[in-house]
């Protein structure tokens, strides 16, 4: 089973390593992150935290287009083109089938957030080898703050996530656009997720257990948001990332898992 698994992440690693379209999103990633040391000329004794606070964000982003419309196309593509009848017709269970593409874009991801984080942090020495010593000092942190990797890790939970969603969205629609709208509609509802579980404390009305309900079921993505703080300098436990990038992987098991259930229930012809 792990070979087979294995052979579709392969394959679907090298399918969009060679994507323009990921070499697109790639390449626009690391001209922000480094554009970024321009930007933060604009504001005085900032910028550093703008270039931290840019470079980050950019990486989040990229990510997020990377898991979004290649997550949704890992499935839909195969089911829109046909080509998934042949697929299962291989010695390849369809579970292996939706495990191998999951894998495969995670592998993307991770490969495509490397090389940004090492552009991001070749950014950040070479801020703090032309800044001043009081300028240095003025930092709260230090320019390659290692607590920088735990931000970027994550990034990189929160993005199995989205695509976890994608791939279950993908599993049971027929369209790549539609699969998107809803992928990118959990995205948003997840990170006011935290608001949505309080809503009864700001509003009484025959919906609020609705919404109240749907803050509990999608995913909180905005817990993964620790940027801000770690531009500023606060500490993030190790213990914190931990249980974070735990829920995520909680989570990515049951979508997949629901994803599973679906894929094995649907006829194709």
């Amino acid at each position: 089973m792990l070979s087979r698994v294995g052979l579709v992440a392969w394959h679907v690693f090298k399918e969009h390593v060679r994507d323009r379209v990921l070499y697109s999103i790639a390449a626009f990633a690391m001209i922000l992150v480094a554009g970024s040391v321009l930007i933060g000329q604009i504001s005085a004794g900032q910028d550093l935290k703008i270039i931290k606070d840019l470079g980050l964000a950019t990486i989040e982003v990229a990510g997020i287009a990377i898991s979004v419309f290649i997550g949704i196309g890992l499935v839909a593509r195969e089911i829109e083109g046909r080509s998934i009848v042949s697929v299962l017709a291989k010695p390849l269970a369809r579970h292996e089938f939706l495990l191998g593409k999951y894998a495969g874009l995670l592998l993307t991801l991770f490969v495509n957030l490397g090389l940004m984080t090492v552009v991001f942090y070749v950014v950040l020495v070479w801020t703090g080898a032309v800044s001043s010593e009081p300028v240095r000092r003025s930092w709260e942190a230090p320019a390659v703050d290692p607590s920088l990797l735990l931000a970027i890790a994550l990034i990189f939970g929160e993005l199995a996530l989205l695509t976890s969603v994608a791939l279950f969205f993908s599993t049971f629609s027929s369209s790549g656009l539609l699969s998107a709208v809803l992928t990118l509609g959990v995205w948003v509802t997840g990170l006011e997720s935290r608001d949505l579980r309080h809503f009864a404390d700001f509003a009484h009305s025959p919906v609020t257990p609705i919404v109240t309900a749907i803050g509990w079921i999608v995913p909180a993505f905005s817990s993964f948001d620790v940027k801000t703080d770690v531009v500023h300098g606060h500490l993030i436990s190790l213990g914190l990332v931990a249980w974070r990038l735990l829920y995520a992987g909680v989570y990515s098991a049951v979508a997949i898992g629901a994803a599973m259930a679906i894929f094995s229930r649907r006829e194709f012809k």
